[in-house]
């Protein structure tokens, strides 16, 4: 037992009187601050809500403690100076029970320092307050306190002598929560290194440097120590602070410690984190604390007032100075310096010196004493001294614990990004498919009903899948702890669980920060060196990938329960249980009910996944329900962008602690419920409030994630749940609110039109000066403006009216406006938090207390049905949550001309890489391609897109906007990745194919070549010198030649040629047709143009009036209307497309032509011609059967006539063997002609060169040609609507009106037309000069290459002594990457005489100069024959986008993406409907409105002929199928340029359609005014919008 400090100064008084009247003192002190004696403080009235703190006054010692709590809460370091008011009542009622025994009367009397009863009047010490709550405290209570107190920068308690018990207590249990983040500095090499050190207290090993006194000094102990860790804050209590009296009854004997924590800089104190202890009170009196500190101190410092022999204290002294522990003496009654007494001890004088002088050297000392070697201080090692009850030790506290660590023993091992996957299944990736796959379901298209069942069945697969998985053993160990704990064991548990989780991935992450720090300390110095290299590219890519890990390594708590959620949806969607053990899920809610009633935060948004469980909210609402009634409850939304301090300022508010530990940020959206307390509950018509905390806005997390329909998804959705909400914005530039604003104002503007009507404050952290009444009042009238302009667009956008923000929601933006300062008081990691952001945070939690008071809140059920209504309907929502703007049309056309660059060098890559491996494929040096091998060989070309995309979206000015597309179009770029490399495998395989199919006459080619050399070289040889003249030679073989050759395929039958015409009319007489009616109509010709027949009417019979056709067409009604016109053309196109899909995959090319081909194809026309006929009202005529057969089979006879004339001429050996006549003349006219083998030999060789080699020159002409007219024809090198712009030019400047109509009809046709003349006009006109200086180029190159290959080839075969068939051999496989060389079918043994080399190298460059000067006079028309093609490539990348057309006016989209969902088609240039043959019903009248008019106004249409309802323009999307595909914007974009057509064409549109321009369709008088002129440049504008 310890004696206040006021009672020990009589030192005349028994020691027994002593400790009784102390006994009194503390027992009245408690009785003063807490007149709950019985009834301890909990963690659950640190979750409560109380009146809102006033400014620091004069407090009645009742309500002291309470203060504490919660200014401590609210993180105001000034909580320990609440100024007390003492109170008389009880003071009188002490006075009454003091003793009145003779002795202690006796010795009042003769006291000069004590009034026993003194304590009556003294003011309460405020170390004595924090005590008396820390003892009146539950140990989660105190857990809590210790945790604020420590964020206040103060000194926390150690030691504790227990005031019931005669030992000593260590709380630390208390220090669990507490993580210090600290910057060791280390000189290495002459070299600072600064490492990041972040961990638990509980587990730093730290040098403990103690102080303590022996007897009484004036100077101050603590003052002393304050003025070494942080001489700017109070760390330790000490006498000179505010409040502090004499009287102190709880201190004395306590043990306080604190941390220095450095920051890496130069001023720091210490290079390394450090503990300070201070035993408070007389050492002398307390020896057993006293010598626990020697124990476990790594320095000692000890105050004296004097040294003298004899004393008590001097012999304390002595001992410690025989001691090992290093030493330090201050004496108060030396005015000396720091004196070294002895190796590591030190003698340092206090008398008439400076505070400050002191501490340096105290500082330089201790520096000098740890830089050696020194013992470590852990505070877990408080548990090993004896004497000393660890709280930790209790039952209670441990039985939660040994459950926790059953836990933790199977995951303690492991890698922690590796945790969840394997212990929690059911939440990753399983739970993140059934989020992806269920959010399809509320955008179906196609057969909806067909597509919602197969979603169906695929989210019940995944919840099998879940069910299957959700026997970990880790969840099975946590749902049981939970299920079979006591209440306190439970509570226990849990805590053990989140410190242990935390301890065990806290090195891994302080790791991973460490890692970050220095990487992005890397990033920074490169960049303000401007640094434009690499290097700085890959350091942003390592430094992406660090934050990925960190990512990966958060585990928690929080999803643990997110896992039990999963576990408890699945088998709850199921309905039934699993096989496994593990089948108590449906306790689950319940269990999280209890903890949401304790306090404990529940996931309502998982972030992840970007999804809200609502059947496992629904539950765990339903019990919630069923514990605490259908009570009403205040929801607050907090929305803010990410790391803006939202958490923190809810934390220090209500006390709530969301998910900010070990590193983490809180991710989605988290609910924690809070009672009112009793004495405020009467202002409210709640009992509770609820807080929603979000995840943040813009979260980094989510870049490239769709993050801009995420924020907006995440903002309405909170929004729309809350009461109230608080908006926060971090600091004050109006350029980082923009975004928050956008989206939140949007929010709000849905929640009006639903008929919620929520509050909201607006919330400006980190403001510098917030006592600055002009700037605020700057701020926020910058802040109204801003909102008031966001409601307009909104109001745009949603189709509202609004002039200003007040028009959306009630707002004072004089009241509703708050600013709050700074957080931290100085620097981290040593400043205390600011008072005035204390202050700031009670304000504004009076400002919303009062505006909760004037709201009636939410029953508990109404708030469960508001989760499950609102999140559906965000499900069910189409539109892409964000404002479209002018700038934002604009952002994304510079995207898609990107786009263009991005696929345009793919394309190139991969045209490249193509024809490499087609020469190898024709020589059968390949005989299968992979997409592996593929994808490898254009991957570094694919990186280097992948990072260019990166950096646009990362470094672009517009970077804020572009995000939203950033996902999207990385995987178009991804799928156009794959399309590639598909599309060149296909080719490449057919190349295969075909080689396969040629085998036999490719194995016969080496024995007929071998033979033919043989022979010719024979007659030759006979023949030599008998024959001078060229003509005679001629004659002489080729009198030879027709018997070599029949001789040679003597044994092999000729392929027959097809006769194709006979076989369609025959397969037309199979099918029935008379022959007498097919060759009267295949005569006519009039087949071959059958799309382009304007009127079908002479085709048909109509179903039910077929009798009157003749009287309809007499009296001027057309029977078929436009748009059954359109219908038939469109049918008969893709009749043609399937006919020509059907008759392609037959293998014509490689086995040759059979007439069942075509049987095929014709009885797949007359089974479309049925089903066609069954939709409409009419049925064909057997002439249009007839003729739809004769036009498909037309447009089939080119393929198949090209496809078997290339299987003829790769597998007849006549026509080979005939190819190589001219060839085997000339190695005859050699041989005659004395030449020797090295030259007939060269002569072959540069032969079969010259052919590969053109072949070569033209293919990579054509790939740069292409990339040519891209860069360098406007039309080509922009996105899909400058395209689009040229090909209307054009159509314009030639006024062909027959040329408008296909565009109108087929637009890709005329696109594709127009880009083929294009071409062709650049080549061969516009720049005549360049394209054959590509061809040459070219030329040379692969001549250079050869040449090269050539000379070296040779020398390596000289080398190796090698002869003719090594050479050959050598030569062939060095060429094979660009030509192909065929050399196999050259047969060396005719040739075994050549052994000079250099010789043949000789010949063969002779001939290279031969092959030279021809291959000058190559054409570009041999370049657009070839295989490869310009004007095809450009197709091939220009046509790639999306056709559709709108379904009024037939004005194509524009959208540079094929496939551009969830973008809607659109198109900034509509047209007249009459364009598209539109007309009024039942009418000769032609349509000439513009739909962008007609959708704004309240007119309707028929969406078919056949439609019996009609639709309102306004509700056009309405009318489903094509029309609710489309995007038409009610605005004035009518283009000149189609006002100037149908000006221009009215005659030829009439009659085409057969429809007048009058009445509906009548032209106004100032359509006529436009010129071609203008027209035209209405484009230009039309581009540049």
């Amino acid at each position: 037992m310890f004696i206040s400090k006021s009672n020990r100064q009589s030192k005349n008084i028994p020691v027994e009187n002593l400790q009784k009247n102390h006994q009194k003192e503390v027992e009245a002190l408690f009785s003063r601050l807490h007149d709950r004696q019985q009834q301890r403080f909990s963690s659950a009235d640190f979750l409560t809500i109380y009146p809102p703190l006033n400014q620091i006054t004069d407090t009645p010692e009742k309500d002291a403690a309470q203060a504490f709590l919660q200014r401590l809460t609210a993180l105001d370091y000034r909580a320990r100076y609440i100024p007390v008011q003492p109170d008389s009542s009880e003071s009188d009622s002490v006075s009454e029970s003091v003793s009145t025994d003779d002795d202690d009367d006796f010795y009042a009397i003769f006291s000069t320092n004590v009034d026993f009863s003194q304590f009556k009047q003294d003011h309460v010490h405020p170390m004595d307050i924090q005590m008396v709550v820390f003892h009146c405290s539950d140990s989660f209570l105190k857990q809590s306190m210790i945790t604020k107190l420590s964020q206040c920068q103060y000194a926390l308690p150690l030691l504790v002598p227990d005031r019931a018990a005669a030992d000593i207590e260590s709380p630390l249990w208390t220090f669990r929560q507490i993580r210090k983040t600290w910057k060791k500095t280390e000189i290495r090499d002459n070299s600072k290194s600064v490492t990041i050190k972040s961990l638990p207290i509980c587990k730093a090993e730290t040098p403990l440097v103690s102080f303590f006194r022996l007897g009484s000094l004036s100077q101050s102990k603590s003052q002393l120590m304050n003025t070494l860790i942080n001489d700017r804050h109070n760390t330790f209590f000490h006498r000179n602070c505010p409040g502090s009296t004499k009287s102190r009854h709880l201190m004395d004997g306590v043990v306080e410690i604190a941390w220095y924590c450095p920051a890496g800089k130069d001023n720091d104190s210490f290079s390394d984190c450090i503990g300070f202890c201070n035993l408070h009170g007389d050492s002398l009196l307390m020896e057993k604390q006293r010598e626990i500190l020697t124990e476990i101190s790594s320095v000692l410092v000890v105050l004296v007032p004097a040294l003298e022999k004899g004393q008590e204290s001097s012999k304390v002294i002595s001992t410690l100075i025989r001691s090992p522990n290093p030493l330090i003496v201050l004496t108060a009654d030396n005015d000396c310096g720091a004196v070294q007494i002895k190796p590591q001890k030190y003698k340092v004088g206090l008398k008439d010196r400076s505070q400050s002088d002191v501490s340096e050297e105290l500082r330089e000392i201790i520096r000098k004493i740890l830089s050696g070697s020194n013992k470590s201080f852990n505070l877990e090692l408080m548990s090993n001294i004896s004497g000393v009850r660890v709280d930790e030790d209790d039952t209670v506290c441990q039985n939660g614990k040994s459950a926790a660590m059953n836990i933790v023993k199977l995951i303690q091992d492991m890698d922690v990004s590796r945790i969840k996957d394997t212990f929690l299944p059911c939440q990753g990736q399983l739970w993140h498919e059934w989020c992806r796959t269920n959010k399809e379901r509320f955008h179906l298209r196609g057969n909806i009903e067909k597509e919602k069942s197969q979603k169906d069945q695929q989210l019940i697969q995944i919840r099998q899948k879940q069910c299957a998985a959700s026997c970990s053993e880790l969840m099975k160990s946590f749902t049981d702890s939970l299920m079979s704990l006591e209440q306190k064991d439970k509570e226990y548990f849990l805590k053990w669980t989140q410190i242990l989780i935390d301890e065990l991935s806290s090195k891994d992450l302080s790791a991973i920060l460490q890692n970050y720090d220095e990487k992005w300390s890397e990033v920074l110095t490169l960049k303000k060196k401007h640094d434009k290299s690499d290097q700085l590219k890959v350091k942003q890519t390592e430094l992406e990938q660090i934050s990925q890990k960190l990512q990966a390594a958060t585990f928690g708590l929080e999803h643990i329960f997110r896992e039990m959620s999963q576990i408890y949806e699945a088998h709850q969607s199921l309905k039934r249980q699993t096989h496994c053990r593990h089948t108590e899920w449906v306790k689950y809610p319940e269990l999280a009910a209890d903890l949401m009633i304790s306090g404990h935060p529940m996931e309502l948004m998982d972030g992840d996944a970007g999804h809200v469980p609502l059947t496992w909210i629904s539950g765990l609402l339903q019990e919630v329900i069923k514990k605490l009634g259908d009570q009403r409850v205040f929801v607050l939304s907090v929305l803010g962008v990410q790391s803006s301090g939202k958490s923190t300022m809810l934390n220090a508010m209500f006390g709530l602690q969301f998910a900010v530990s070990a590193g983490r940020c809180t991710k989605g959206a988290y609910m924690q419920l809070l009672k009112l307390s009793e004495e405020i509950k009467t202002d409210f018509k709640f009992d509770y409030v609820l807080v929603v905390d979000t995840e943040g806005l813009r979260a980094l997390e989510l870049e490239g994630h769709n993050t801009l329909h995420h924020d907006n998804e995440l903002a309405t959705f909170v929004v729309g749940l809350g009461n109230m909400t608080l908006i926060n914005i971090f600091g004050e530039n109006p350029a980082e609110m923009q975004d928050i604003l956008q989206i939140v104002v949007q929010a709000f503007m849905r929640m009006k039109k639903v008929q919620l009507s929520p509050s909201c404050v607006f919330v400006h952290q980190n403001v510098t000066d917030i006592t600055a009444a002009e700037k605020n009042m700057d701020g926020k009238r910058r802040l109204q403006e801003k909102l008031d302009k966001m409601a307009q667009l909104a109001a745009k956008e949603e189709g509202c009216e609004a002039e200003c923000f007040s028009d959306v929601i009630a707002f004072d933006v004089q009241k509703d406006v708050k600013y709050f300062a700074q957080l931290w008081e100085g620097s981290p990691p040593m400043a205390p938090p600011n008072p005035g952001y204390s202050e700031s945070v009670q304000e504004l939690k009076s400002f919303i207390l009062s505006k909760a008071s004037e709201s009636d809140g939410i029953k508990l059920s109404h708030f469960s049905s508001k989760i499950q209504d609102l999140w559906n309907a965000l499900m069910n929502e189409n539109v892409v949550f964000n404002l479209k703007n002018t700038q934002e049309i604009s952002v994304y056309r510079k995207l898609e001309v990107q786009y263009g660059n991005w696929t345009w060098a793919l394309r190139s890559e991969m045209l490249t890489i193509e024809n490499r491996l087609y020469p190898q494929i024709e020589k059968r040096q390949i005989g299968k391609i992979l997409i592996s091998d593929l994808s490898k060989e254009i991957s570094k070309t694919y990186e280097q897109i992948k990072t260019e995309i990166k950096d646009y979206f990362e470094k672009n000015e517009d970077k804020e906007m572009l995000v939203q597309w950033r996902g999207r179009f990385q995987i178009k770029i991804t799928d156009f990745h794959e399309e590639l490399l598909t599309g060149v495998k296909r080719k490449l395989d057919e190349v295969i194919q075909q080689k396969k199919a040629c085998k036999k006459l490719d194995e016969k080619e080496t024995d007929f070549e071998n033979k033919l050399l043989q022979k010719s070289k024979e007659l030759a040889h006979m023949l030599r010198g008998t024959i001078k003249d060229e003509e005679e030679l001629k004659m002489q073989f080729d009198s030879v030649w027709s018997h070599w050759v029949k001789e040679l395929t003597s044994d092999t039958k000729p392929i027959e040629d097809i006769n194709l015409e006979e076989d369609q009319l025959t397969v037309l007489n199979n099918l029935g047709f008379e022959l007498a009616l097919c060759y009267k109509l295949k005569s006519s010709k009039n087949y071959k143009i059958l799309p382009e027949t304007r009127n079908y009417f002479d085709y048909v019979n109509l179903k039910k009036y077929h009798t009157i056709n003749a009287a309809l067409k007499y009296v001027g009604v057309e029977p078929l209307s436009h748009e059954d016109q359109e219908q038939i053309r469109s049918f008969i196109k893709d009749v043609k497309q399937k006919s020509l899909e059907i008759i392609q995959s037959k293998p014509v090319a490689t086995r040759g032509f059979t007439p069942t081909y075509l049987h095929e194809v014709a009885k797949n026309v007359q089974e479309n011609v049925t089903e066609f006929e069954s939709k409409m009202k009419f049925t064909f005529k057997k002439k249009f059967t007839v003729e739809l057969l004769l036009f498909v089979f037309h447009q089939t006879a080119g393929w198949i006539l090209q496809s078997h004339k290339f299987y003829k001429d790769n597998n007849d050996a006549l026509i080979y063997l005939n190819s190589k006549k001219n060839e085997y003349f000339n190695i005859f006219r050699s041989f005659c002609k004395g030449s020797s083998s090295a030259v007939v030999f060269g002569e072959m060789i540069c032969q079969k060169l010259k052919v590969s080699a053109v072949e070569a020159v033209c293919n990579q002409t054509a790939v740069d040609l292409a990339g040519e007219l891209r860069c360098n024809v406007p039309a080509f090198n922009g996105n899909r609507l400058n395209l689009e712009k040229h090909v209307l030019k054009d159509l314009a400047e030639k006024e062909d009106f027959n040329k408008f109509m296909t565009y109108i009809r087929d637009p890709r046709e005329q696109v594709e037309e127009f880009i083929r003349k294009k071409v062709k006009k650049y080549m061969f006109e516009e720049n005549k000069n360049k394209a054959p200086q590509i061809l040459q180029k070219n030329s040379d190159d692969i001549q250079r290459f050869i040449r090269q290959t050539l000379f070296e080839a040779t020398e390596k075969i000289k080398t190796e002594k090698g002869d003719i068939n090594m050479w050959v051999k050598e030569f062939s496989i060095s060429l094979r990457c660009k030509l192909k060389l065929t050399m196999n079918t050259i047969s060396c043994q005719n040739f075994r005489d050549i052994n000079n080399l250099d010789f043949l190298r000789v010949e063969i460059e002779k001939g290279l100069q031969i092959i030279s000067k021809e291959m000058k006079s190559l054409s570009l028309t041999e370049v657009m024959n070839n295989r490869q093609k310009p004007d095809e490539i450009l197709i091939d990348q220009l046509c790639n986008c999306c056709w559709e057309r709108c379904p009024f006016c037939a004005a194509v989209c524009i959208n540079t993406i094929k496939d551009h969902s969830p973008d809607k088609h659109s198109v900034p240039f509509h047209r007249p409907s009459g364009v598209n043959g539109w007309h009024k019903r039942a009418s000769m009248e032609l349509n000439n409105d513009f739909c962008t008019t007609s959708v704004a106004s309240d007119k309707i249409f028929y969406p078919s002929p056949e439609s019996e309802k009609s639709i309102p323009y306004k509700l056009y999307q309405t009318a489903g199928g094509k029309y609710a595909s489309w995007s038409i914007i009610a605005d004035g974009s009518m283009l000149p340029y189609w006002k100037w057509f149908v000006c221009r064409f009215q005659k030829e549109i009439e009659d085409y359609y057969k429809e007048k321009c009058k009445g509906w369709g009548e032209i106004l008088p100032e359509w006529r005014k436009y010129t071609k002129e203008e027209a035209l440049r209405s484009l230009d504008e039309m581009y540049s919008l």
